[in-house]
């Protein structure tokens, strides 16, 4: 059985959904799965990385993002040196702003996972050792905050997180290499959805947004989201309607209408399949919180 890490292992006791873990070197784990998400750096040596049947090579510069459970290990280490940073997204609970309009979001943090194999691990972010340092200096402030626990650290944190995710996201989109930017093509077409969530889907838009057949589209959204586009922009405007429940006034039918449903009986389906309660219901849970 593989070895799951639990969230009350590896984070502080009070809770607080974000820790950095420093490997210099990486010492030999085991193959293993976690109960949150993490973002490593290659910082130095080398090494492979192992997920199942795969395995890759990693350097310095190297940035990568596993999600949840999926089992990974390191071997053939070379004095590899990691930097991780621990997440639970689900407790997170961020307010992403405009960072959704950045096509190196997507690709890092939803797709590049999802086409790991696909792609061989070459679709993955390589930082220049200028942005290396960049990205190693906002660590030492997010792990300072993280030691010392001062009054505002958890404001603090999280903004410098927010800040690694946010020029991480960046620096993908500046990638140059074709697997990756293959992979931002798709990326696009998520932003796409995300800017427009409340207007019909186009499929012939989005397959030339990806520059793509709308048949090769298609069959590549499905394989990197697990989705088709019409589902995930469903998923989208869920979301975005369990954020208006959660902070504003609307009625139901007008949240229903903001997001882009047109029919409010087929929003409440919806949101049920999705969230596993009512619309109305959500809202109940949620007030006074």
């Amino acid at each position: 059985m593989i070895r799951v890490l639990k969230k009350k292992d590896w984070f502080h006791a009070d809770g607080f959904p974000i820790a950095v873990e420093r490997r210099d070197p990486q010492e030999p784990f085991g193959l293993h799965g976690h109960e949150f998400s993490e973002i490593v750096f290659v910082t130095g040596g080398q090494g492979l990385h192992v997920t199942g049947k795969e395995s890759w090579p990693l350097t310095a510069g190297d940035v990568f993002v596993i999600s949840g459970k999926r089992p990974h290990d390191y071997q053939n280490l070379n004095q590899l040196r990691l930097i991780n940073i621990l997440f639970d997204p689900e407790k997170l609970r961020l307010d992403l702003k405009d960072l959704t309009s950045l096509a190196g979001y997507h690709a890092l943090f939803t797709l590049e996972p999802a086409w790991r194999k696909r792609h061989q691990f070459e679709s993955r972010l390589r930082l220049s050792a200028k942005d290396l340092a960049v990205v190693s200096g906002y660590v030492d402030e997010l792990d300072k905050e993280l030691k010392e626990r001062t009054a505002g650290f958890s404001f603090l944190a999280t903004a410098t997180f927010m800040r690694i995710v946010g020029f991480l996201s960046r620096c993908y989109g500046q990638s140059k290499h074709p697997d990756s930017r293959a992979l931002l093509r798709i990326a696009e077409t998520i932003t796409h959805l995300e800017v427009n969530l409340e207007k019909p889907v186009n499929l012939d838009e989005l397959a030339s947004i990806a520059r793509m057949s709308k048949r090769s589209f298609l069959r590549a959204f499905q394989a990197a989201t697990g989705e088709s586009p019409i589902a995930y922009l469903i998923q989208l405007r869920v979301n975005r309607a369990a954020a208006l429940l959660r902070q504003d006034d609307f009625t139901i039918t007008e949240i229903a209408f903001r997001v882009g449903f047109s029919d409010s009986n087929y929003f409440t389906r919806q949101f049920r399949q999705t969230i596993g309660v009512a619309p109305r219901e959500y809202r109940r849970q949620f007030a006074g919180v």
